[in-house]
C-alpha cells in the first residue's frame, strides 16, 4: 500500500505595514516574532534555529543573526513600522531591536513587558539542622 502524502496547508495572514515585534529574551534563547495589528505571526526565528548551539545562543551577536533572519522575510511580505515589545533579561535585547530597525523595518516604540513577581513563590520552609 503506497502512503500518500498531503501538503500542509499554509496559513494565509493578512501583512499591512504595521505590526508587532515580539522579542523574547532568556538566558538560554532569543526568540524573535513579527506579528501584524491582530498578533498573528507573520515570520519568526530563534537563535535555536539559526544553528547556535549552549551558551552561544543567549549572545548579542545571535540576537543579531535572528532578528535579521526574521525580519527580511517580513520586509518582503509589506511589514514597514513595528512597536517593539521586550520580555526577558537575556543579552541581546537592544541588538535585536537595531537590527529589526537596520532591516528597513521603522521601531517607533519600545515596551518592556518583563513579568515581575509580586510577592513570589511562597519561600521553603526553614532547614533544620
Amino acid at each position: 500500500m503506497a502512503k500518500r502524502t498531503v501538503a500542509a496547508k499554509k496559513r494565509n495572514v493578512k501583512v499591512s505595514a504595521v505590526g508587532q515585534a515580539h522579542i523574547s529574551s532568556s538566558f538560554n534563547n532569543i526568540i524573535v516574532s513579527l506579528t501584524n495589528e491582530n498578533g498573528e505571526v507573520i515570520s519568526w526565528s530563534s537563535a535555536g534555529k539559526m544553528g547556535f548551539r549552549s551558551s552561544k545562543k543567549n549572545t548579542p551577536y545571535a540576537a543579531q543573526m535572528v532578528a535579521g533572519d526574521c525580519a527580511k522575510v517580513a520586509y518582503d511580505l509589506g511589514l514597514r513600522k513595528v512597536k517593539a515589545y521586550v520580555k526577558g533579561p537575556g543579552n541581546g535585547r537592544e541588538s535585536a531591536i537595531r537590527t529589526i530597525h537596520g532591516s528597513g523595518i521603522e521601531v517607533t516604540e519600545i515596551v518592556d513587558v518583563t513579568p515581575l513577581p509580586h510577592n513570589g513563590c511562597r519561600p521553603p520552609k526553614a532547614r533544620k539542622v
